[in-house]
């Protein structure tokens, strides 16, 4: 089996529902992830989960120099980041996929899936 990154992409500028247009949006698809996460932990391709607080929380850290330098906010600006992510295990790329594209459906986001290199 090989490991997957499933990373969650979202707008950079969050409203009061995070990126969704209502609570409502906001509570039906915290539910529908969560079924989700649930399917991937019956099935045995649950590894790991998490959602990110937004990206002006970020720290970069550069430790190549004498002293390590810390910058406030992320280290790329764009119009999206990523907000969450699965580390997930699947026989395949095609396998992987599948379960991407439900959890994008499941949480309402843009889902990039990446193998880890030398893990399997």
């Amino acid at each position: 089996m090989t490991h997957y990154l499933l990373s969650v992409h979202g707008p950079a500028e969050l409203g009061e529902f995070g990126s969704y247009d209502s609570k409502e949006e906001m509570e039906e698809a915290l539910a529908t992830t969560g079924a989700f996460n649930d399917k991937l932990r019956a099935e045995g391709h649950w590894v790991f989960a998490g959602g990110l607080k937004q990206a002006s929380s970020a720290t970069v850290v550069d430790g190549q120099g004498d002293a390590p330098l810390f910058t406030d906010g992320p280290y790329l600006e764009t119009k999206e980041y990523i907000g969450g992510f699965w580390i997930i295990e699947a026989p395949d790329l095609d396998r992987a996929l599948e379960l991407a594209a439900e959890g994008s459906k499941a949480c309402r986001g843009k889902v990039e899936v990446r193998p880890f290199e030398g893990l399997g």
